[in-house]
């Protein structure tokens, strides 16, 4: 090969590195208007905040405002009930669980209280009938003091019923808190210790635990704490069909069953102002649907704050995480939030 041909190809070689160069750097998302939002809103939403956004197989961007960052772990209140909800689906999976089982197959204290008909799933979709907490939504997570949660689940047996069982929706912390304690029986192992085992360390989510520091019963519906890295692993595997780093955490029939809308025609005694409108799949809301009544985005807020979701359509996942419990999540903030992010990840033909 003569000189002049190989200074050409030389050439030629360092054109094409610039232009995959310019190519890769063009096609970056620009979040910036996410950003703006954030710093806007920042004290609304407690100062202390993070923004996690997860797409095509990696975290694409990251904001962290005032005192905190990505692995500061903090209460997650209602975003708990997701990750119950795959607790329970990986023993669906294992054949050790039939969502349409009575409770009363494992719990007997809910036949002799004459509550045999409530099942699995009416557990995960909050349509036990049995009777919850009335009150504003701080009440509702300031539970007992229960010594364990075989204690308060054999109190929620006891509980007066609201109405039949399937036949009204009715959010609040009974129903999770019921399964959490079935998988409990069948695994003969504490609920801290078995979501550890099976979901968070697979996930490699070390700083999250529904452990209670004051020695109480976990809380399944709501007790867990978590870090905005951590969470984004769990939605990562969501997001993919139940796969994380090569492994497979759940089934795909598992992550569609929890993503399917269980009882969207069932009359709504209560659901929390920063959920109304939506249905409800497995332990997750469905945020929005396409013309046939299909799941495009799933969430779970925290209600006091944390706002994870995934939008199926434009194939991301990403989370609000907040430190403060102190108010009720601004659902404007967190939809303003969702378009922003919408908007710089683009998705043409998306709701």
């Amino acid at each position: 090969m003569s000189l002049k041909t190989r200074s050409i190809c030389l050439i030629c070689s360092i054109l094409f590195v610039f232009l995959l160069f310019f190519q890769s750097s063009f096609s970056q998302s620009d979040f910036s208007q996410v950003d703006a939002l954030l710093q806007k809103n920042q004290k609304s939403l407690g100062n202390d905040v993070v923004a996690i956004i997860f797409k095509d197989g990696q975290v694409v961007h990251t904001k962290e405002l005032g005192e905190f960052n990505a692995k500061t772990p903090a209460p997650i209140a209602s975003c708990s009930k997701w990750l119950t909800a795959a607790l329970v689906m990986q023993f669906v999976d294992e054949g050790k669980l039939n969502l349409d089982d009575p409770v009363s197959k494992y719990l007997p204290v809910f036949e002799k209280y004459m509550k045999s008909y409530v099942t699995i799933r009416q557990c995960l979709t909050h349509t036990t009938g049995i009777e919850n907490d009335k009150g504003s939504l701080l009440k509702m997570v300031q539970r007992s003091k229960y010594a364990s949660l075989e204690e308060e689940v054999n109190t929620f047996a006891a509980k007066e019923i609201s109405n039949n069982a399937g036949t009204e929706f009715h959010y609040g912390g009974i129903g999770l808190n019921v399964a959490g304690r079935v998988l409990e029986v069948i695994s003969k192992k504490p609920f801290d210790r078995l979501i550890q085992e099976k979901l968070l360390r697979p996930l490699k989510m070390k700083q999250t635990s529904f452990m209670n520091e004051n020695g109480y019963a976990p809380n399944p519906s709501g007790g867990a704490r978590s870090t905005a890295n951590d969470y984004i692993n769990f939605l990562s595997m969501i997001l993919n069909k139940g796969m994380f780093e090569g492994k497979r955490i759940l089934s795909e029939k598992a992550i569609e069953e929890m993503e399917k809308p269980q009882f969207p025609n069932l009359p709504v005694k209560f659901t929390p102002k920063v959920a109304e409108g939506f249905h409800y799949g497995l332990g997750e809301w469905i945020q929005e649907e396409d013309a046939s009544g299909n799941s495009t985005v799933v969430s779970s807020p925290g209600l006091f704050g944390t706002w994870p979701f995934i939008d199926k359509c434009r194939n991301y996942a990403a989370i609000l995480f907040v430190k403060s419990l102190i108010n009720e999540q601004k659902k404007d903030i967190a939809m303003q939030f969702k378009g922003a992010v919408d908007e710089a990840v683009g998705g043409s033909g998306c709701k």
